[in-house]
């Protein structure tokens, strides 16, 4: 049995006395399958991604920072997605891919070398104060081309910059198997589901990664009447990230 504990939790007023709290619940726990981080806390949990021998393999082999690291549930949700998608009529496409992280673990995971399916990423990659959504630490005028570097020997990816949606409007694919949204601005989320939605096949696999949070909660209170007008009801996971099977 297996643990995994990491001390990133996104809040708290005093972070040491935070992580001293969540070790006295640990200690009060049997010692496995326990997982800290990400804003969140359990035991007693299989953890069953920690088996995953090619999950983590992608995973080990392409996180840097310890954010990316806390954020390994979440990661291992999308690699879910991807593979199931792998079954679906479509292609991959990721709305906000920042560094390209979990989109190349996704890669790696699915081996999308083997297949017929393209994969198409968005992103400013820079960020300027007027913006509505905030920065990311890596933002940079040298974001881009280090993102297209990550996935130069991978014909299938296709890295963009530019605003989403307007974007959009030049190059997406006709078909979607897997839409997953990361973008931290309601009107931007929003924005690609009117253009993409209508694109995700039937039994395609939508992924909002921000829906669950209360600081990005002006995306969920967009997004529920947008679904739900079409008959749908997003599923808020523990993780934060939002899960809709069309």
């Amino acid at each position: 049995m297996k643990n995994y504990l990491t001390n990133m939790f996104w809040g708290p007023a005093n972070h040491d006395e935070f992580a001293n709290g969540i070790q006295q619940a640990i200690n009060q726990v049997a010692p496995h399958g326990i997982f800290t981080g990400d804003n969140f806390f359990t035991f007693g949990r299989n953890l069953s991604f920690l088996d995953d021998e090619k999950f983590m393999t992608a995973f080990s082999k392409h996180v840097e920072t310890d954010a990316e690291k806390a954020i390994i549930w979440r990661s291992n949700i999308l690699c879910w997605a991807a593979r199931q998608s792998m079954r679906i009529a479509g292609d991959l496409v990721e709305c906000g891919c920042y560094k390209g992280v979990s989109a190349r673990i996704v890669c790696d995971y699915v081996e999308l070398e083997k297949s017929d399916k393209h994969y198409y990423l968005y992103d400013l990659f820079e960020h300027s104060p007027e913006m509505n959504h905030h920065a990311m630490p890596e933002h940079s005028a040298n974001l881009y081309a280090q993102v297209k570097q990550r996935f130069a020997d991978l014909e299938q990816v296709h890295v963009t910059q530019g605003s989403i949606p307007e974007v959009l409007h030049h190059i997406a694919p006709e078909k979607i198997a897997l839409l997953h949204i990361d973008l931290n601005n309601a009107p931007a989320e929003i924005g690609a589901l009117e253009l993409l939605f209508d694109r995700v096949s039937t039994g395609g696999i939508i992924i909002l990664d921000d829906y669950g949070w209360l600081a990005y909660r002006a995306q969920k209170e967009a997004e529920d009447p947008f679904f739900e007008e079409r008959g749908y009801r997003v599923l808020e996971l523990p993780t934060g990230q939002g899960l809709l099977i069309k």
